[in-house]
């Protein structure tokens, strides 16, 4: 398992007041894609965000996310969208044609938008490590993509004010 090599800093809390959140999830490995909606939907409301303005979008699979995430962005309804799945080695190199397709449209999608997109797909080689990184502790990747785009989209306020929420 990796170690989190982040420096002790004190980090703000952040405020999701007013914020608007589309999760955007895979029915493929769904038991898994349960548990990281449902740890993205508690850190969201753990920062503020009302349940009304969380919205949930299910895909077939994580190769439909980077596509999804396109239309949310574009209907202007959202401030972030939060990309979540889980992808699990196989025996063929497909794992590798999803996991980088999936990461590349959303990082592309990310770069040609002004919602803030951040990619809580798991890509990992046995359901253990999906279980792992799904719990419900602090560990769930789901939240952790889910308060990145909380903690983005207050970064971005900083450097340009005239996207902060009122």
């Amino acid at each position: 398992m990796s170690r989190d090599l982040r420096l002790d800093r004190e980090r703000a809390a952040v405020d999701g007041r007013g914020r608007r959140v589309a999760l955007v999830c895979s029915r493929f490995n769904e038991v898994i894609v349960d548990d990281l909606e449902r740890g993205a939907r508690r850190a969201l409301e753990a920062a503020g965000v009302e349940p009304g303005s969380i919205a949930t979008h299910w895909v077939p699979g994580a190769m439909e996310i980077p596509r999804m995430a396109r239309g949310l962005a574009a209907a202007g309804e959202v401030d972030a969208v939060v990309a979540l799945g889980a992808v699990i080695r196989g025996d063929t190199y497909h794992f590798e044609v999803v996991c980088d397709a999936t990461a590349a449209g959303l990082m592309q999608l990310s770069l040609a938008t002004d919602v803030v997109i951040t990619n809580g797909v798991l890509t990992v080689y046995d359901e253990d490590q999906a279980r792992q990184r799904s719990g419900d502790d602090d560990r769930n990747k789901g939240a952790e993509a889910a308060a990145a785009a909380l903690e983005l989209l207050a970064a971005l306020d900083r450097i340009a004010p005239s996207r902060t929420v009122t």
